[in-house]
């Protein structure tokens, strides 16, 4: 089967890359895309009312299966998935575990996915929708100190900043892979970051030990971030 066509290369960092999929319709690359998933995945696939959704996972995943498939050196038919105890998947070659850490994201047209080849990597991408009562969602989901950032902030700055400090949370959460058991509002990322600079560590509160990369790499059409396992020269 050859290369999928629909995933381009979108951000390249020393320990993850980071790839862009064209969520759009077009029948003839959603066509391509099911060739790419397994049985298990199309019943998936099958199953979903909307038509939106089903196009995100038919492209995400088969985009996603295309790009370990060149990373592992393996055929589609050789990769299977598992998934941890909170639920984040994995790549498995011939059964085995693959040594190879991924996470996907998706809003809108667009889709990511990150590819780490040691530790734990976690990436988000967000359409920015400035008809969300972003208020009621800054005193919900972040904490203090991130809350009062919003004080002097109004109009599209204050949306972009929203998504911005939205989606490094989010790629930190989904990069420890501990879905809904952390709560977004106890832990504060950079501060620095939360103004605008496009880089930084971070460490959870109660994991000191454990050191993130985070880096901001949205652009005009959607805010992402992406979070990976510092690793120590």
């Amino acid at each position: 089967m050859g290369e999928f066509l629909l995933c381009r290369r979108f951000h390249e960092l020393e320990a993850a890359k980071v790839f862009h999929v064209d969520l759009s319709r077009h029948a003839t690359r959603e066509a391509e895309a099911m060739e790419w998933l397994d049985e298990t995945e199309r019943t998936r696939q099958r199953r979903f009312v909307h038509p939106r959704p089903s196009r995100e996972f038919t492209l995400c995943r088969a985009a996603l299966r295309s790009l370990l498939c060149r990373e592992l050196k393996c055929s589609n038919d050789d990769l299977s998935f598992g998934t941890s105890r909170h639920g984040k998947p994995f790549a498995r070659v011939i059964g085995v575990a693959a040594p190879v850490a991924f996470n996907v994201s998706h809003s809108g047209r667009h889709g990511l996915i990150a590819l780490a080849p040691k530790g734990r990597v976690g990436v988000d991408v967000e359409e920015r929708s400035p008809n969300r009562n972003l208020d009621v969602c800054i005193r919900l989901l972040f904490a203090p100190n991130e809350q009062a950032e919003f004080e002097n902030v109004h109009g599209q700055g204050k949306v972009d900043q929203f998504y911005r400090i939205w989606t490094l949370k989010e790629a930190l959460i989904k990069a420890v892979g501990a879905g809904l058991s952390i709560d977004t509002a106890k832990f504060e990322v950079p501060l620095a970051m939360v103004r605008g600079v496009k880089t930084g560590v971070f460490s959870f509160p109660d994991a000191p030990t454990v050191a993130w990369d985070l880096e901001s790499i949205g652009n005009a059409e959607f805010a992402a971030a992406i979070a990976y396992e510092h690793e120590e020269k």
